[in-house]
């Protein structure tokens, strides 16, 4: 960008100033041009570009055409849960109640995803891998669960999640991933399972360490110094959180009446995994099942709005199983139109009467050759 210093207009507040060349995202990018008089002079450069947080320039893309091609790269799932994984859990349940067109990718390792990080949304050009980020940019394509929502249940609902961020989360990578009888008997051969070799010996392991340095980092300072005492006061924290969660909820469907929010999305997302894994070790898990109406809430979400995965289709069998419920309900309504084609047509066609076969008498003589002739070899 070329300054030209002149006299008029420079000594204008240096804020001001920055403020009158700021592009925003709407708009095009263009080599600018500050004349000696203070206006702004712009050439236009073709098409419009935005730029991502790293610093490389995308073509920017029609919303409309980023909302009809978004994939979701995720975990798979199990236990009736259409993901196992509590964030890609999250961002598959606002889809849902937010109707978002998500198309779902269920991936074998970390290691597919463009940014290793997952849930991954690609669209077009763009890559999202946060759950918080991915619900925002769905909420610009006008798929908002939040829009009845007013400005203190808005607060309300971040408090929330940073409730279960600090509160419940680190028990939930412990209980899954640190705990020993829960890693050994139920966490690693279901990922190992699932992941090809050799990558099944490695991963698994790698994302238990990174588990346990994301809880000592939050919650190993002092005056907690072994993971004993960690796991102590994690614990702690979590049934208290779930404590907070039951209350607020009462007995209403949803966190904020009888819609679903991004509260909901959330909160389903954290405890369904934890209510629903078969765990040896269930300390974290017998407490939830002691608040009936957070595992009410579950089994309701998963009932109305996830009732294939109940019915045990995966997530990524679901388009296949509606492309051929489709395809096999166009042949049946072909093939009974063909059939009423066919019952109108005989119902128009001439109608006569049935021809009576006329019968011949014969006479003894030539009764007598005919039973000679029926005998005879030739």
């Amino acid at each position: 960008m070329k300054l030209l210093k002149g006299d008029a207009g420079w000594g204008e507040d240096k804020a001001s100033l920055f403020q009158r060349y700021l592009i925003s995202e709407s708009q095009e990018i263009r080599p600018t041009i500050i004349r000696a008089n203070g206006s702004l002079s712009a050439r236009p450069t073709g098409r419009r570009r935005q730029l991502t947080g790293r610093g490389f320039a995308r073509p920017k893309v029609n919303s409309v055409n980023m909302a009809s091609s978004m994939e979701l790269s995720c975990w798979g799932g199990d236990w009736g849960l259409p993901s196992v994984h509590a964030e890609c859990l999250v961002v598959m349940t606002y889809a849902r109640f937010s109707g978002a067109p998500l198309k779902i990718s269920v991936i074998d390792n970390e290691w597919k995803a463009q940014r290793g990080s997952i849930p991954l949304l690609l669209s077009d050009d763009i890559a999202i891998s946060e759950p918080a980020k991915i619900l925002n940019f769905l909420r610009k394509q006008k798929y908002n669960a939040d829009y009845e929502l007013s400005s203190k249940e808005g607060a309300d609902t971040l408090a929330y999640i940073a409730l279960l961020e600090e509160k419940l989360h680190p028990a939930m990578l412990y209980t899954f991933w640190i705990e020993a009888d829960n890693y050994y008997n139920l966490t690693k051969p279901w990922f190992a399972s699932r992941i090809p070799f050799p990558l099944s010996w490695y991963l698994p392991r790698k994302m238990s360490r990174e588990a346990l340095n994301r809880i000592l980092l939050t919650k190993g300072g002092p005056p907690l110094y072994s993971i004993t005492e960690v796991e102590v006061q994690i614990y702690r924290d979590a049934k208290e959180c779930l404590n907070l969660l039951s209350n607020r909820l009462g007995s209403a469907p949803f966190f904020f009446g009888n819609k679903p929010t991004t509260l909901d999305a959330f909160v389903f997302g954290f405890l369904a995994p934890l209510y629903k894994a078969p765990f040896l070790k269930v300390q974290l898990q017998e407490h939830l099942k002691q608040l009936p109406n957070l595992c009410r809430f579950c089994d309701d979400i998963l009932s109305c709005y996830f009732r294939r995965n109940l019915l045990g289709t995966s997530p990524e069998g679901q388009d296949t199983v509606d492309a051929n419920l489709q395809k096999l309900t166009q042949l049946v309504n072909k093939e009974s139109n063909l059939i009423e084609k066919m019952d109108d047509n005989l119902r128009k066609s001439p109608q006569h009467p049935p021809r009576k076969l006329t019968t011949v008498k014969l006479s003894t003589a030539e009764e007598g050759n005919n039973s000679l002739n029926r005998l005879s070899p030739l």
